[in-house]
């Protein structure tokens, strides 16, 4: 597979590691030459100097020959050019681009149609949002997404040292978890991620990522002891576009909602636009000001604005106030491991969910969605199950999965099931699997032949 980026930044620059890590060949193009050098120093992958609107560039590329395209600079109008020029040059070509402008955003029928043609549009902000309400929606949870149309979810908890499930193996976990439809799908013990089998038992301290049907996710909780006030009275800090999208969608009689933005103009502006959110003129890091607006009986303190610098130290100075719950936005790769040791409580990573929104198309076979999982040490990808698959028209235990993957869930017809070892995948059923990422190739090449995992 062929994947031509335009863009050495945070997004690319993560894009083309990934990919390159997998033996796919990548081309990165930027302008910058310093940012450039760091990805020809750090990977191996092509590089070229130059633009990616620049039709002369693309072709020297090998945008005839690619497979995708991905558009991920931090400006909007270079990633619509260049994917105009890459869709007249080769028409066929899989366009994906980042667009974070809701003046385009607004508009994604102009950007599917004609001469553009882009495949997907990728907003970062609007997946940060996502996310911070998957969030809101468990508080108790570390990690959270959702895949087969919304109706599974894979939550990641810490449990609690009263949980009835400490000490339990998970071949028996069914007798604890009754009359749920639940599987475990990872374990995080002292920061290591593991893929469990069924005679691994959970300790106190770990991390447990659930696979569940979301209408059974309260019934889940309350079993495994996890017992969490729900978020009504939230602070936002930052009323920029990701500020601005979140408390339009917490613009509602259930949540109790303020936003503070440092910029009186941006507050007015904000102020018109929101119904029920009351919009305050201040600065994130100004204690007087948090201790004056009661952080401390607060159920979250969100920080979204564009200075990570700021958002780390507006949650830590809110949690030290005695706000129940954190979630901060962070940009910089490097900073992500050291955001819950210091305190706060969860991040959110637009660069992150861009990569995720990128993934799924580059992934073989016919993959609807991909996701890291705790970073990047695994991924659970959502695919549909092709006749000539590898996985398909065998019991599961006679799949010899590689060691570090496991099919948590497939959708059938209507019908979501947690299989068995005796379970045998049907052509077109729509599957949940879970893979450390060293052995993605190896579920990617199962999902398109008939070959066998060694």
């Amino acid at each position: 597979m062929r994947v031509i980026i335009v863009g050495a930044g945070e997004v690319g620059f993560n894009v083309a590691r990934r990919l390159s890590g997998e033996s796919k060949e990548v081309v990165v193009i930027d302008k910058d030459s310093k940012a450039l050098s760091k990805v020809a120093d750090t990977l191996d992958v092509q590089t070229i100097l130059g633009s990616g609107s620049n039709p002369e560039i693309l072709e020297r590329a090998g945008v005839l020959d690619a497979d995708i395209f991905l558009a991920v600079t931090d400006k909007d109008e270079i990633n619509l050019i260049s994917t105009f020029m890459a869709n007249r040059i080769a028409p066929k070509i899989i366009k994906l681009a980042r667009i974070r402008n809701e003046d385009y955003t607004k508009y994604p029928e102009m950007f599917t149609e004609g001469d553009l043609r882009i495949d997907t549009l990728i907003n970062p902000d609007e997946e940060v949002v996502e996310s911070i309400l998957r969030i809101m929606s468990v508080p108790g949870a570390v990690e959270i997404n959702d895949f087969v149309g919304d109706k599974v979810r894979l939550i990641g908890v810490k449990l609690p040292n009263a949980s009835p499930l400490i000490g339990v193996t998970l071949m028996n976990i069914k007798e604890h978890l009754i009359d749920l439809d639940v599987v475990i799908a990872a374990l995080v013990r002292k920061d290591r991620l593991i893929i469990p089998g069924g005679l691994d038992t959970i300790q106190e301290g770990d991390i447990v990522y659930f696979a569940c049907i979301r209408d059974q996710q309260e019934a889940l909780l309350r079993q495994a002891g996890i017992l969490s006030d729900p978020i009504r009275k939230v602070l936002i800090v930052g009323g920029g576009n990701v500020g601005f999208l979140l408390a339009q969608a917490l613009d509602n009689k259930n949540h109790h909602t303020r936003l503070l933005d440092k910029d009186p103009d941006r507050c007015a502006e904000l102020s018109e636009k929101l119904d029920r959110v009351i919009v305050l003129q201040g600065d994130g890091t100004d204690q007087e000001l948090l201790k004056e607006e009661n952080v401390g009986e607060l159920d979250m303190v969100i920080s979204v604005t564009g200075d990570e610098e700021m958002n780390i130290l507006s949650c830590l100075l809110a949690k030290n106030l005695g706000a129940h719950k954190t979630i901060t936005r962070i940009n910089n790769f490097a900073y992500i491991p050291l955001i819950q040791p210091i305190g706060i409580d969860h991040l959110v990573c637009p660069r992150l969910s861009a990569i995720n929104s990128i993934l799924h198309f580059v992934r073989q076979g016919k993959v609807i969605s991909a996701v890291s999982i705790k970073g990047e040490e695994a991924e659970a990808l959502e695919a549909i199950a092709q006749e000539n698959s590898g996985i398909v028209g065998k019991p599961i235990k006679d799949l010899d999965l590689p060691k570090g993957a496991l099919i948590l869930c497939f959708q059938r017809g209507e019908d979501v099931i947690i299989p068995t070892g005796l379970t045998v995948i049907e052509p077109n059923d729509r599957l949940l699997i879970i893979s450390t990422r060293k052995n993605i190739p190896e579920i990617e090449n199962a999902l398109t032949t008939k070959l066998e995992f060694y």
